[in-house]
């Protein structure tokens, strides 16, 4: 397949990046392909909540439709999801199990799965749930893309049947995110949705912080924190904050906070999209830890790893201007390096087309 490919993608949003991560990780992704020739079609189910807060309805980058249940799903798209090179279904789908099933009939080139939440699915699974993904559809896919990496990859192969586990991180829009260059505003910002299970991590390392250092000044944006949170007076909240705003909002922080949910921290090797966004804007990142961080970013050269609140004010008070830029530089290369869209996006398809090339060897009966 040394040509443009054709690619569909079934995923939770593109549209809106409201309450989700993603519609950014789709659309650095989506830019990135549509930058090395090829086409995508992005499917989307037409959900009141995010047709309410569409911040993307009409991207330059690929064509994106709409469905409202999965028999029209089929019924519209069944000649592009048949004629494609690749289908790739994403986590979190709504009625994704329904989707696959519908979608793997109809016996498409490659149909593969993106998991921009590998640990959140693997622990479902373990307790037999199947929101989105069931664990006999695991082997019906040519390639299991997952959002994390290192160890989890041989975990999918050897305890969840996939067949081909392929590590396919997150990424970062190199274009859209960079220092805007605006004065400072904060000392150490947070930028994410609320989650019960981060929210220890955020007291911790945002908010405890706050009330030590009352002379500084914080932020946290995200939507769904609950009312009866009390946030120390010089802590700003910004309830929503639009992609385009985030180079901006990165830009005027002296720190960014990076913080990884329980499952993914426990998994490892999962980097959000707000660890490369950051890092694209030249914003000095702090982190809590997990396993594989330190294999991207090295530690107290390109980012600070904290595991409580007086680390998090030791960074905050003593760390020299000139170290805290040589430590944004740093991780601005690797991201710059590889992580963008374009980066992830040639990953991507060198995985679809050996795939596909394996694929034709065996069908012709010869040895790989």
């Amino acid at each position: 397949m040394n040509r443009p490919l054709d690619i569909v993608v079934l995923g939770l949003s593109l549209s809106s990046s409201w309450g989700n991560g993603h519609a950014t990780t789709f659309r650095a992704l989506l830019r990135g392909l549509q930058e090395e020739g090829h086409k995508v079609l992005f499917l989307e189910r037409d959900v009141p909540w995010y047709a309410a807060e569409r911040d993307l309805p009409d991207p330059d980058f690929c064509e994106l439709s709409y469905y409202h249940a999965v028999d029209e799903l089929i019924a519209r798209y069944r000649r592009r999801l048949t004629s494609a090179d690749a289908v790739i279904i994403g986590s979190y789908v709504p009625e994704g199990v329904a989707v696959i099933d519908a979608v793997a009939a109809l016996r498409p080139r490659l149909l593969c799965f993106y998991d921009i939440d590998t640990p959140v699915t693997l622990a479902k699974l373990d307790r037999n749930d199947e929101e989105y993904v069931a664990l006999r559809q695991m082997s019906l896919f040519d390639i299991y893309f997952s959002f994390s990496g290192g160890e989890v990859i041989d975990r999918l192969e050897t305890r969840y049947g996939v067949s081909q586990g392929t590590a396919l991180y997150c990424s970062v829009d190199a274009e859209r995110y960079r220092n805007t260059r605006e004065d400072l505003e904060w000392d150490l910002g947070y930028l994410g949705t609320y989650s019960a299970d981060r929210q220890p991590m955020l007291e911790r390392l945002l908010i405890e912080p706050a009330r030590q250092l009352p002379m500084m000044r914080f932020v946290v944006a995200g939507p769904q924190y609950p009312d009866y949170i009390e946030w120390p007076a010089n802590v700003a909240r910004i309830e929503h904050l639009p992609p385009a705003d985030h180079p901006s909002f990165y830009s005027r922080q002296r720190f960014t906070l990076n913080l990884t949910r329980a499952v993914m921290t426990a998994a490892g090797w999962s980097p959000s999209v707000r660890l490369f966004e950051a890092a694209a804007c030249r914003t000095p990142i702090i982190s809590d830890f997990w396993r594989g961080l330190d294999e991207l970013f090295a530690k107290d050269e390109a980012i600070i790893i904290a595991r409580d609140a007086s680390e998090v004010v030791e960074a905050l008070i003593c760390l020299p201007a000139e170290k805290r830029q040589r430590m944004a530089d740093a991780a601005y290369r690797i991201v710059h390096d590889h992580h963008t869209g374009r980066a992830r996006a040639r990953q991507l398809v060198s995985a679809l087309v050996i795939s596909r090339q394996r694929a034709d060897r065996s069908a012709q009966g010869i040895s790989a």
